[in-house]
């Protein structure tokens, strides 16, 4: 009988939901990986570099079902999740939020205007930055890769690690890294 319970308790443990992200007041997903900062882009660079992370910017709306597809079971996922904490330092932005961000180049805006400067037009949009950037562009420009849309974890786990081994360095296109990347999993 104890045996029978013990195995009904892990089977009603595995059917169970994971724990769910909890939200912010502005609607967004809120993962405790996540940098709280005041979205001065040069001051995140610094700061991501001092800890040897790469800075990503991650574009989120209320209500995203993509947005909530990722973070509820890409970013989860054992390898992504530890992926994100050992080599990223990620500052979310608002699609339509009023929170002042201020670009590489010292420009000042809105959030939603920020997306706009940057081309931001869906979320999620990931927008990854090398170590250096310089002081008289933007963070569209700067970017070595920037990807809307929400993707699987085999799609998720190579991007990310693509870009935190400098992939877009080699000359090899992602799509060919991704491709190469999938078929050595298989």
């Amino acid at each position: 009988m104890r045996h029978l319970l013990t195995t009904l308790a892990t089977l009603l443990a595995l059917a169970l939901p994971a724990a769910a992200v909890p939200m912010g007041d502005d609607g967004l997903h809120k993962p405790d990986w996540l940098r709280d900062t005041f979205k001065d882009m040069r001051e995140d660079l610094a700061e991501a570099n001092a800890e040897g992370k790469r800075l990503l910017i991650t574009f989120e709306q209320r209500g995203c079902i993509y947005c909530a597809e990722m973070h509820e079971k890409v970013f989860p996922d054992p390898k992504i999740d530890s992926l994100i904490r050992e080599k990223y330092f990620v500052v979310q932005m608002n699609l339509f939020g009023d929170v002042e961000v201020t670009d590489f180049d010292g420009t000042v805006l809105p959030e939603k205007d920020m997306a706009v400067r940057w081309g931001v037009v869906f979320t999620p949009t990931l927008i990854f930055l090398p170590e250096e950037v310089a002081e008289d562009t933007t963070a569209a420009k700067a970017a070595v890769m920037v990807m809307p849309g929400a993707f699987g974890t085999g799609t998720t786990e190579a991007l990310l690690t693509w870009v935190a081994d400098h992939g877009y360095d080699s000359g090899e296109h992602f799509q060919k890294y991704l491709a190469r990347h999938l078929a050595e999993q298989n």
